[in-house]
């Protein structure tokens, strides 16, 4: 692939280099929803903590599988990347990193992350995280983000997983509450990404790249990052509905939802230059927030 781009001048590597294609930036966000299962799932076990083994080598697992998928959408996408203001400086699209270094460190990670669920955690973790590696960087990444403006609402189960997996390293089993998480993440993926696409949509259409706001236009994106608000809302609502989680959760829920509903309307109504991106932003503050809560909720009891 790097035969066929034409590199600048590119500056020495250094690992830098290597810890920018994992998109450490996405891996921590996931890792964190990872954890966050992790200690939610320790009611099944009726433990205080998660156990160490599940602690140290399934944050370690998932963190270096989500990085492996990482390093495989550098690859893949170098062509667009260099089309696109925010991802021409890229490793790999800039040739810092060939292709075949990042293949080989991704095949690293990959097999390390593997190895370190299946003997130390459990194989049903690694299985999953495994479908997950698999569905972002090559059913999503290599066809679905070309193929359909429903790109991300398909692949976006990938990226929703990390609190099942993190669920699975404590109990060894999918319970249906570990499911109501990965259905929060994969309803708050299409809002969270389309925000951004509507900031980048010159770099996507140049790239010749079908995310929804080139395909359909951004007025009928920002009418459907505002209903997959509400639906998203709505979902977070479950795990209160389910005797998951408390009053405190709830009220987190709702006014972290009612936070981010306020930019999506500003976004569809009264859009700025930078609204977009502030919605972006938001969205990444809102899952965090959310998943705090949900951690706070499961440790304070408000009527002692």
């Amino acid at each position: 692939m790097s035969a066929e781009l034409n590199y600048p001048n590119p500056r020495p590597i250094t690992w830098r280099d290597y810890y920018e294609l994992t998109k450490p930036k996405v891996v921590y966000l996931l890792v964190f929803t990872a954890v966050v299962g992790m200690f939610l799932a320790n009611d099944v076990t009726q433990s205080w903590l998660p156990p160490i083994n599940a602690l140290i080598f399934g944050t370690i697992g998932i963190a270096f599988a989500s990085g492996a998928a990482a390093v495989v959408n550098h690859v893949v996408d170098a062509k667009i990347d260099t089309l696109m203001a925010r991802t021409q400086q890229r490793p790999v699209a800039q040739g810092r990193v060939s292709s075949g270094k990042a293949i080989i460190f991704s095949a690293t990670l990959a097999i390390i992350a593997m190895v370190l669920l299946w003997f130390l955690v459990n194989p049903l973790t690694a299985v999953l995280t495994l479908g997950g590696l698999v569905g972002y960087a090559f059913v999503y990444t290599m066809f679905l983000k070309r193929a359909t403006p429903q790109n991300i609402v398909i692949g976006g189960l990938s990226g929703a997983i990390p609190p099942l997996l993190g669920w699975t390293s404590v109990t060894g089993s999918a319970d249906p509450h570990a499911w109501l998480l990965v259905l929060i993440i994969f309803t708050w993926t299409p809002p969270h990404f389309w925000a951004l696409s509507i900031h980048r949509i010159e770099d996507y259409a140049k790239a010749e790249i079908p995310m929804l706001p080139v395909t359909h236009g951004e007025d009928f994106t920002k009418t459907s990052i505002v209903l997959y608000t509400i639906l998203l809302i709505l979902s977070t609502l479950l795990p209160y509905l389910t005797q998951m989680s408390g009053i405190i959760y709830l009220i987190g829920a709702v006014g972290l939802g009612l936070w981010f509903l306020y930019y999506t309307i500003i976004l569809k109504y009264r859009e700025k230059d930078g609204v977009a991106m502030k919605t972006f932003g938001v969205s990444i503050g809102y899952l965090t927030l959310l998943f705090a809560v949900l951690l706070i909720d499961h440790y304070v009891d408000p009527f002692i």
